[in-house]
């Protein structure tokens, strides 16, 4: 079957794009793993509306990616905090992939904004394509071929 007979409604980049697609969503999800996990330190570093935030996280809490913790600050009402779950941590290398192409072709001469370290020894984490024989691959160096789970297109 040829990737242009393929019926794509179980295609797993448009899947995932639906998920995780829309602009501020990822932008939420960077601030999470960065360390933020109330609601207004979310929207105050993001510059976001509070209506679009709200929105937001409510998707990612219903899509499984966060889940909402309880916490209260002395003298204040119950709030929530926001929390990757495992799924969500499993976005990591999705984040870290957008962050080096951002870095090598659109970053500045003054270097990139944010670096990711690896909490173990300190290094410096990278995104990489490779194959299961081992070896580092470029983009160019892949081809997608049709799945188990590829369906023609109805004619």
């Amino acid at each position: 079957m040829e990737w242009h007979e393929l019926d794509l409604d179980n295609c797993s980049v448009a899947a995932t794009l639906r998920l995780i697609g829309e602009r501020w969503t990822l932008l939420i999800l960077r601030e999470v793993f960065a360390g933020l996990h109330r609601f207004d330190e979310i929207a105050e570093h993001l510059g976001v509306s509070r209506r679009v935030l709200t929105e937001r996280l409510r998707q990612l809490v219903d899509a499984g990616l966060l889940e909402r913790r309880n916490y209260q600050e002395a003298g204040h009402r119950a709030r929530q905090e926001y929390h990757l779950t495992s799924p969500a941590h499993d976005l990591q290398w999705v984040l870290a992939a957008l962050l080096q192409y951002g870095d090598t072709h659109l970053g500045g001469p003054e270097g990139p904004s944010a670096l990711l370290k690896h909490a173990g020894c300190g290094g410096q984490v990278h995104v990489e394509l490779r194959c299961s024989c081992g070896q580092e691959v470029s983009g160019s160096e892949v081809r997608p071929l049709t799945g188990p789970g590829a369906v023609r297109l109805s004619p």
